[in-house]
C-alpha cells in the first residue's frame, strides 16, 4: 500500500520557499511602489535646483512619503514643456518668472491655488490675479555697477536709471535684450515711465532711447550669463540686475554692487502654480502650500539666498540682514502690468530688434 510521506522532500521545501519568497518580494515591491509617489516640479536649474533639492524638499518628502524630482530649465523651457503636454501633464507644479507665469495662466495651464494661511500671509505683490499662482520668492530689477571700475575712475555710484544716459559712460553700459530678458524689459519699461510713458504706451521710451541711453550701450545681450566675463574684463560698468543676481556674482568674487534707483525698481517674482489636469492634484497642491510656508522659505533663504515671499519667514545673521535690505528696496519697488505687456510684447520685440539692436 502506497502512502504519502509525512514530511515534504528537501527539494519540494526549497521550491515552496522560493515561490513564497518571490511572492513576498513582489508584494512588498508593489506595496512600496503604491505608497511612494513621485511629483515632478519644473524650475530653474543651477543654484535654485540645488537649494530646493538638497535643503527644502526633504521635509515634505519625509512627511508625505513622496519623492520630488526637478525638471530643470528656464521659465520659457518649462512653459513650453507644460504647453506641449497640456492634455496629459508630465509635471505637477512649476516655477516661472512672473511675466511668463501670466502667460501660463492665460493658456489655462494652472489650477487656482487653495486658500491657506500661508497664501494669505504673502506680500500682496506675490499674489497673482485670481490666486491662479503665488510667489515663492521676491526680488526686483534695479541697477548693478562695477565697483572696481567706479572706484578707479573716481565715479560716484549711480542713483538713477537716467545715469545710464550720462555721456561719461559711453561704451560702458550693458543692457539685456528687451525681447529675450525680463531684466532688459524691466529696465526699458522703467526708463519709459521716466519719459512719460506707461506699460501700455511705450512710444516715449522708444522715441527717447536713441538720444539717451542708446548711444552708451556697448552691447545688448540675450541673457545675463555673459555679465561675469564682461565685469572681469572691465567692459561693463553698469547694467540692469536684481540684488539676488548681484549676490551670486559677488559670491564668485566679482566687484559688483546693487543700487535701488531713486525712481524705483520693478518687482520680479518667481511664482509657482499647480499644473491643471495633473495626475496627483491633492499632493501637488500640498507641495505648493508647503513651499509657501515660513519653514520651507527659511531653508531656501538660508541655503540659496531665495528672498521669501512670506514675511513670517524667520531669518538670522546674514540672511536676516539680506531680508531687511530687500524689505527696504520693496518700499520703492513697483509692479508692471503683465496683461498689457504680454498683449503687446510681440510688437515691442519686433520694434526693438529692428530699431534698437539692428
Amino acid at each position: 500500500m502506497h502512502t504519502s510521506p509525512r514530511f515534504p522532500t528537501a527539494r519540494a521545501t526549497a521550491v515552496s520557499l522560493a515561490v513564497l519568497a518571490a511572492s513576498f518580494t513582489g508584494l512588498t515591491s508593489s506595496s512600496a511602489m503604491a505608497q511612494t509617489k513621485t511629483l515632478y516640479i519644473g524650475m530653474n536649474g543651477g543654484t535654485m535646483e540645488k537649494t530646493y533639492t538638497e535643503h527644502v524638499f526633504g521635509a515634505f518628502e519625509k512627511a508625505n512619503n513622496v519623492k520630488v524630482v526637478v525638471v530643470p530649465g528656464t521659465s520659457s523651457d518649462i512653459l513650453a514643456k507644460a504647453q506641449a503636454n497640456k492634455d496629459n501633464p508630465q509635471m505637477h507644479v512649476m516655477f516661472l518668472d512672473d511675466g511668463i507665469m501670466y502667460r501660463a495662466i492665460g493658456m489655462g495651464l494652472c489650477e487656482k491655488m487653495q486658500a491657506t494661511p500661508a497664501l494669505n500671509d504673502l506680500f500682496p505683490t506675490a499674489r497673482f490675479k485670481g490666486d491662479m499662482a503665488a510667489g515663492v520668492n521676491v526680488g526686483m530689477t534695479g541697477i548693478a555697477y562695477n565697483k572696481k571700475m567706479f572706484t578707479e575712475k573716481g565715479w560716484t555710484p549711480p542713483t538713477s536709471w537716467m545715469d545710464m544716459a550720462n555721456p561719461k559712460y559711453k561704451g560702458k553700459v550693458v543692457f539685456q535684450s528687451l525681447s529675450s530678458s525680463t531684466f532688459g524689459l524691466h529696465g526699458f519699461l522703467l526708463f519709459n515711465r521716466i519719459q512719460g510713458g506707461n506699460d501700455k504706451n511705450v512710444e516715449p521710451g522708444f522715441k527717447a532711447w536713441p538720444t539717451t541711453i542708446g548711444p552708451n550701450v556697448l552691447e545688448y545681450i540675450p541673457s545675463s550669463a555673459k555679465l561675469a566675463e564682461m565685469v572681469q574684463t572691465g567692459e561693463a560698468a553698469m547694467f540692469p540686475l536684481t540684488p539676488t543676481a548681484v549676490g551670486v556674482l559677488k559670491d564668485k568674487g566679482l566687484p559688483v554692487e546693487y543700487v535701488q534707483p531713486k525712481e524705483g525698481s520693478a518687482v520680479l517674482t518667481v511664482g509657482e502654480c499647480v499644473i491643471a489636469k495633473n495626475s496627483e492634484p491633492a499632493l501637488a497642491h500640498k507641495l505648493a502650500q508647503y513651499l509657501l510656508s515660513p519653514e520651507a522659505q527659511a531653508a531656501a533663504l538660508e541655503h540659496g539666498d531665495q528672498i521669501p515671499s512670506n514675511p513670517k519667514t524667520k531669518a538670522s545673521g546674514k540672511a536676516a540682514a539680506l531680508v531687511t535690505q530687500m524689505n527696504t528696496y520693496m518700499k520703492t519697488a513697483t509692479t508692471v502690468d503683465w496683461d498689457a505687456i504680454n498683449e503687446n510684447r510681440p510688437a515691442w520685440n519686433a520694434r526693438w530688434n529692428k530699431t534698437v539692436e539692428r
